[in-house]
């Protein structure tokens, strides 16, 4: 299992969920993803995302206005299908 980060700071809504999403596609199911973000409408639509898509997010937390998520790539169906 590896982790990979994406930064997605200053970036504003949709963009921090579809650029998630997109690299979310390209991870093995065990493989997780640390995402950081700055905006604050990524509180809801990061867990939307991951939920649907079937995959798990492992922890949440905030570092000054950075909004940090752990999501774990759950599901097979997928991944890969760009």
């Amino acid at each position: 299992m590896t982790a990979t980060k994406l930064d997605l700071t200053g970036l504003k809504c949709p963009l921090p969920a579809l650029m998630t999403r997109k690299a979310l596609r390209t991870l093995p199911v065990g493989d997780r993803i640390e995402v950081h973000c700055t905006d604050p409408m990524a509180v809801i639509d990061i867990p939307v995302l991951v939920q649907q898509a079937g995959d798990r997010i492992d922890s949440t937390e905030r570092r000054d206005e950075v909004i940090i998520f752990m999501i774990e790539k759950m599901n097979a169906a997928i991944a890969n299908d760009d």
